[in-house]
């Protein structure tokens, strides 16, 4: 594709050598490739190395500037992306900056931030690691995911010798979500990148360091916050959110039924009611589902002199989950989840390469997205006749990647296909008599009934 080749274009600079840079281009046409699995095995086998040294020195050992890296990634997706909202005339919808987690299960204890934790992917409390990560979400045009840190627990960062072990970078320090949340605003205000509003779930809303930031440097913010959270009235009294619900929008005359967006089913129609603060730059917006009633709040901000309205702050809400759908298609695609590593830089690196392939397809779908999307008008009753041609979606990433790997397939022969199957099974039963030795040195201890 014309934008992998431009953007590793424009990070050649950012590695030592030149080897390391071709190896970073092959990985990331790897983990873009059709494999079911994407590991240093996998990679290095699809790539065409004979043996997986190369990817692994290029996650470990090599030299090259992660951080940079990612800069380029950041401003890449960003002038794409808006680029292609200008060609579709979108030029004046939104840009949201939508902050999220996402883990990766893990085994053992020796992964850099592993630990018993809540991970959505697991569906609960499960051993894994975490990592916040900003996307950028261009209104009806695309989306991306444009930074990333990984949270380590203060356990690991406390001991020395767990942080040398587990490559934790040096004068490392403990930081919660939110304050990571706030380095990767500054990381993306850094290179220029500008955002009407930044969205998060309530892990970011109840984050003072978060919002404190946010309003220091003048940046619109649509935060989702507990039912607890306390909000100042104008008449001075700080009350919890549910209590504004059962004394202020106890009547139908105070909500309105506004569309968050668009989905596949149709308008993500809710119940919403926006509520003024003491700050002439605060507001409270609530949202009820219309069938079940759920409530759900959110905190706003909005500088003073930017315009401001209910429809406003409700399309700013609805345009958090597209880094669900950026994780979705992370993992799902190019392997985001599936980094066989455990040094703190070692799984970076396999993030940032795998960032680096979705900005790409992401770019490239928004562009085609004018060109291809010839979907027939939705309907206008319950009544109305299906159309002669329903007409097409737009490309999607998925649908991008699938063609470029069709017309690109890639053949080692027959040769290369029982080398690596040869040097899979020497590999394993090496393992495998390794870990027998280590379990005969253990001592056997054996469990006595209780005489009585």
């Amino acid at each position: 594709m014309a934008g992998l080749h431009e953007l590793m274009g424009r990070v050649r600079g950012c590695f030592a050598r030149i080897e390391p840079w071709v190896q970073a281009r092959e990985y990331v046409r790897a983990v873009s490739s059709d494999l079911p699995e994407r590991n240093g095995w996998t990679i290095a086998e699809w790539i065409g190395d004979r043996t997986p040294d190369k990817t692994q020195r290029l996650l470990n050992h090599a030299v090259w500037d992660t951080d940079q890296v990612m800069s380029h990634i950041r401003r890449y997706a960003v002038a794409g992306l808006d680029a292609a909202a200008g060609q579709a005339g979108h030029g004046r919808l939104l840009r949201i900056g939508a902050l999220d987690e996402t883990g990766q299960e893990k085994k053992g204890q020796a992964t850099a931030g592993v630990k018993r934790q809540h991970m959505g992917c697991a569906g609960g409390v499960d051993n894994g690691i975490n990592t916040v990560h900003l996307a950028y979400v261009r209104q009806r045009v695309g989306h991306t995911l444009i930074g990333c840190r990984q949270w380590i627990p203060a356990e690991q960062v406390a001991d020395p010798d767990v942080a040398a072990r587990m490559g934790l970078p040096a004068g490392a320090v403990f930081a919660t979500k939110g304050q990571l949340a706030v380095r990767l605003l500054a990381d993306a205000a850094d290179d220029g990148v500008s955002m009407d509003f930044v969205a998060g779930d309530e892990v970011y809303g109840h984050n003072p360091d978060l919002r404190s930031h946010c309003e220091t440097t003048g940046q619109g913010y649509v935060l989702r916050v507990r039912s607890t959270f306390t909000v100042t009235l104008g008449d001075g009294s700080g009350r919890a959110c549910k209590q504004i619900v059962g004394s202020m929008l106890w009547t139908h005359q105070r909500w309105q039924i506004v569309s968050a967006g668009p989905g596949d089913k149709g308008a993500r129609d809710y119940a919403w009611a926006w509520v003024a603060t003491a700050s002439p730059v605060h507001w409270l917006l609530v949202r009820k589902h219309l069938r079940t009633g759920e409530l759900a709040f959110h905190y706003c901000h909005v500088p003073a002199g930017r315009p401001v309205s209910l429809h406003l702050l409700v399309a700013a809400a609805g345009l958090r989950w597209p880094v669900e759908e950026s994780f979705e298609f992370g993992k799902d695609l190019f392997g985001l989840d599936q980094s066989q590593v455990r040094r703190y830089e070692a799984i970076r690196r396999h993030t940032v390469l795998v960032m680096l392939a979705l900005a790409v397809y992401a770019v490239a779908a928004a562009e085609a997205r004018p060109r291809t999307d010839t979907q027939a008008p939705p309907p206008t009753g319950p009544d109305a006749p299906p159309p002669t041609d329903p007409g097409h979606t737009p490309l999607s990433i998925a649908a991008l990647k699938n063609l470029v790997n069709a017309l690109h397939p890639r053949h080692h022969g027959i040769d290369h296909t029982i080398h690596w199957q040869n040097w899979r099974d020497r590999h394993r039963a090496r393992a495998r008599w390794h870990h027998q030795r280590t379990r005969l040195r253990r001592p056997i201890q054996h469990a006595y009934p209780q005489l009585t």
